[in-house]
């Protein structure tokens, strides 16, 4: 008898219990299930293009740097992870402070505020760690400027400061619906998903950090070839592959837009590299792997802030006229002779900032008709003068900002690495492993 009444209790709490629940949850702002997946899914997508941003670095460096090389890639999923999680979301997109050049919001602060939120049909925590990856990636885009010649603990401190002077206002600017870049012009400044914020700011504090290092022992004296150009080639998959989480993930939706966005991805990326293909077999009667990756990333850079707004007619331009300007590009760094060791500047800096200033001429009528009423009689070369707003306020930040943090860098923990453990190589000096087989300097281990 006492059994039964016992099970009789434990089944009427239960029913109670989970009946509040459904209770609570009708309450709660519906989450649209297909527009999260879609957004989960993005988000580990664009996680997963730090990986092959570290086979693509790690292939292109010597062997004996293979592995520090790798490790700027994924030390940044740590130390950013980190501080988004603390302050970065909350500095970015947190409500105008300091006359709007960044933001703040004390309930983002810890991410403490956002456990119940829902954001158009998404929790917000998913928001938050999409947009983490991205400030995740950018910093670790830097690292292909400084190869094979600083110090790790250096460039920690690095990454720390560049993410909280330069990426998390720049961002602000551009991306917080009170950021004054958001809200210039008729249709503020147009970037999807970080031709600025991302690009274009990585590739020019990779040309200051380039120029403030100075070369490596023997550039250019010295042929310095790739290790390992088969994982290059698997990394440029993987950022592929990722990049589609990248552009489609940044329309926070599920639909026509997220369509239009990959489709344009995919066919610029698919220009690019065919144009480089094109270029070289014009040169030097020979395609080459290097070459060929090259190509689909100016593709995939350029293409990045336009993937929302241009048709297949601009994806295909904007990837041809990108892979020309890059192949350009790196041929004038190797006349002017700053080593910008992995090209960041190259392709980044030069083929993102052609897609935020060619993407006006290539906008979409329908989106036009879409935007708010003020655009009426808007025109490209309008929105060209946003743009060009953009990209200088851009540049002068990340420019500016990148060359006091390399000095505060240099004379707090030391940047560039002395010339002794240069020649020994990063993987041993400063982490004593070895990319390819356990090599320990004592015998007797």
């Amino acid at each position: 008898m006492k059994s039964k009444l016992l099970s009789t209790a434990v089944f009427s709490f239960g029913t109670w219990i989970f009946g509040a629940g459904s209770v609570f949850a009708a309450d709660q702002l519906p989450v649209d299930t297909g527009t999260t997946a879609w957004m989960l899914t993005s988000t580990a997508l664009v996680l997963l293009m730090v990986p092959g941003l570290a086979m693509f670095y790690g292939g292109l460096v010597r062997t004996k740097n293979v592995l520090g090389t790798m490790m700027h890639s994924f030390v940044a999923i740590s130390i950013i992870g980190v501080l988004w999680a603390v302050c970065g979301y909350a500095l970015t997109f947190g409500e105008n402070i300091l006359g709007g050049w960044v933001g703040w919001n004390s309930d983002y602060f810890l991410l403490r505020g956002i456990d119940e939120s829902i954001v158009n049909g998404v929790p917000e925590y998913v928001l938050a760690m999409f947009q983490g990856k991205f400030a995740i990636i950018t910093p670790a885009l830097i690292s292909g400027a400084l190869a094979e010649r600083v110090y790790f603990k250096g460039y920690t401190l690095f990454i720390v400061l560049w993410f909280l002077l330069v990426y998390c206002p720049l961002c602000h600017w551009v991306w917080a619906s009170d950021g004054w870049l958001f809200n210039s012009g008729a249709a503020g400044v147009i970037d999807l998903a970080g031709g600025l914020v991302i690009h274009v700011s990585a590739g020019f504090s990779a040309l200051v950090v380039a120029l403030y290092l100075k070369p490596r022992v023997g550039y250019p004296r010295t042929t310095i070839n790739p290790n390992n150009l088969v994982m290059t080639l698997m990394g440029a998959g993987i950022l592929w592959v990722g990049w589609f989480g990248f552009n489609a993930g940044s329309t926070v939706q599920s639909g026509l837009d997220t369509a239009r966005a990959l489709t344009m991805t995919q066919i610029s990326a698919a220009s690019g590299a065919l144009t480089w293909m094109l270029i070289e077999s014009i040169a030097f009667r020979k395609v080459t792997s290097l070459g060929f990756v090259s190509g689909i990333l100016s593709g995939l850079v350029v293409i990045t802030p336009a993937a929302g707004v241009v048709q297949p007619v601009g994806a295909l331009a904007l990837g041809a006229v990108a892979a020309i300007a890059c192949y350009y590009a790196l041929q004038i760094k190797m006349k002017l002779g700053y080593d910008d060791s992995l090209d960041c500047f190259g392709i980044h800096g030069v083929g993102s900032g052609l897609g935020v200033l060619l993407l006006s001429f290539f906008v979409r009528d329908s989106w036009m008709q879409a935007a708010d009423a003020k655009m009426a009689g808007w025109n490209a070369w309008q929105q060209l003068f946003v743009q060009l707003k953009g990209i200088g306020a851009t540049i002068l930040l990340a420019s500016v900002g990148t060359w006091l943090i390399c000095i505060v860098v240099d004379k707090c923990l030391g940047f560039r690495i002395d010339e002794e453990n240069e020649l020994q190589g990063l993987d041993q000096s400063l982490h004593g492993e070895s990319g390819y087989g356990l090599i320990f300097p004592d015998s007797r281990m």
